[in-house]
């Protein structure tokens, strides 16, 4: 057992972030003797003076509190947890496979020892507006028995950093998404604007063309366990792919030719509707509630570029039964658009770790795995960022606010943990999300969302409690046994 003069010292080094143990000015819980279970802490903060930092840890003791309290209750579970995770464009991919960094990079992402255990990548299927090229796996003339289908393109840098990823990471999830389909297949001949024809042959075809990439995929060692039918339905962007497609086209396309076309070929693979922002609830529901379509549909997957997380929530609370999966967002949705590391992590942070998660997500998805300095290479957004920076003309690396907001969860919360029951106090306060990994560990995300102040508080779990301090717009992940 440890000697009382032995915690002292603990508690005193525990003035690195703010204050812990017996005393503390906000009114933490005392901490009555050496013990009590060990909290390890590691915080990222806004100024970038600690990034995903291993600091003091602290320990559960008995005593009165009048910060406010966290209180945990790990016996009401919600969702499990799949991962977290960026989406290797075919720009990032390329950045990452031809960095001199690369091994160091790939490690400092997904290995969950030595970096930050990434373990959900949400790949294109074909050209996105992140793309060195235009590019579909069957493009030109009509061709629906698609005898020239061919993953070709991807074989070079795609394809081996995702084989690098999965084995860094076993446990990581695939999702694939198109953003459009071929060109034949479209309204307007082109990747660019229009939809996907809707008469049964264009149909079928394009069914068959999403098997034929899982199929593809997995002998190339890369299994794709989850599959939208289109990015962004509700949004035809005029400069790079993309397709719309009504709720009601959805549905009858995933009942009548995609979930029958998945089954027949002995595909797990599971199907997510909608795959768009957090503005719109008729859509997901519209698609669940048609019965051919829930039959083969899994859940649904958001994105953060509207409304907010709690309509996650709604769908969840109609469709019980149905999973909710957050699988994109890039900078926030802030009133400066996240220009700032402080912005974004504290964001991010809120609506996406701690937002999506407390409405039942199973994952959170961020956009680019990497970018370089000029936000690309990009056919449309240069104001977006990656988790990591990478200058391959003057060989640098740089991880961004998108690497520590992932990496404060990933590295914690493990594929298969559980959501536990935990109050928070609201935004612009001190927010919190707690988990329940597989090896019966605990890990608990707190987030001081106040813009200018550090803001004290107490945890507690099963009549034992700690008491800690952030700064302003600060987080650190908690985790004990």
């Amino acid at each position: 057992m440890a000697s009382r003069s032995r915690m002292a010292a603990v508690v005193a080094a525990m003035l690195v972030v703010g204050t812990a143990g017996a005393g503390s000015a906000d009114g933490a819980a005392s901490i009555e003797g050496a013990w009590g279970t060990g909290v390890s802490v590691w915080a990222t903060t806004a100024d970038q003076s600690k990034l995903l930092t291993p600091l003091p840890g602290t320990v559960f003791g008995r005593g009165t509190t009048s910060a406010p309290t966290i209180s945990i209750d790990d016996s009401k579970r919600y969702q499990s947890i799949t991962g977290f995770g960026a989406s290797f464009t075919d720009s990032s991919a390329w950045l990452v496979a031809n960095s001199p960094q690369r091994d160091a990079v790939m490690a400092k992402l997904f290995d969950p020892r030595k970096g930050i255990g990434l373990s959900f990548l949400r790949q294109p299927i074909g050209a996105s507006d992140f793309s060195r090229s235009l590019f579909s796996y069957d493009s030109g003339a009509a061709d629906p028995e698609l005898t020239r289908f061919s993953v070709a393109h991807d074989r070079d840098y795609i394809l081996p950093i995702l084989r690098e990823a999965l084995r860094l990471n076993p446990k990581t999830t695939v999702m694939a998404t198109p953003w459009s389909a071929p060109d034949w297949m479209k309204t307007t001949g082109s990747m660019i604007g229009g939809s996907v024809k809707t008469d049964d042959q264009t149909f079928r075809a394009y069914a068959d063309y999403l098997v034929k990439f899982v199929q593809a995929y997995g002998k190339a060692g890369v299994p794709v366990s989850l599959l939208s039918p289109q990015n962004e339905p509700e949004y035809s962007p005029a400069d790079y792919p993309g397709a719309t497609m009504t709720a009601a086209d959805q549905a009858r396309f995933i009942g009548d030719y995609l979930g029958p076309a998945l089954r027949a070929a002995g595909l797990r693979t599971r199907i997510l509707a909608y795959d768009h922002n957090w503005d719109d609830t008729t859509y997901p529901s519209a698609v669940l509630g048609d019965a051919k379509a829930a039959k083969y549909t899994a859940g649904v997957a958001w994105h953060c570029y509207g409304g907010n997380p709690d309509a996650q929530s709604t769908v969840h609370d109609a469709f019980p039964n149905k999973d909710a999966y957050f699988t994109e967002c890039s900078g926030s949705q802030s009133a400066d658009h996240a220009n700032t590391f402080a912005d974004s992590l504290d964001w991010q942070t809120e609506h996406l770790i701690i937002g999506g998660t407390r409405n039942w997500a199973k994952s959170v998805v961020t956009w680019n795995v990497a970018l370089d300095p000029n936000g690309g290479p990009t056919m449309h957004c240069t104001t977006c960022t990656g988790a990591v920076t990478v200058d391959n003309t003057t060989g640098s690396v740089s991880y961004n606010a998108e690497y520590y907001v992932l990496g404060q969860a990933s590295k914690f919360v493990k594929p298969g943990a559980v959501r536990i029951d935990s109050n928070t106090f609201g935004p612009g306060n001190i927010e919190d999300v707690a988990f329940r990994n597989p090896d019966g560990s605990t890990a608990l995300i707190v987030l001081n969302a106040d813009a200018a102040n550090a803001r004290g508080f107490t945890v507690s779990v099963h009549g034992r409690s700690f008491g800690y301090t952030l700064p302003a717009k600060a987080v650190a992940t908690f985790t004990w046994r």
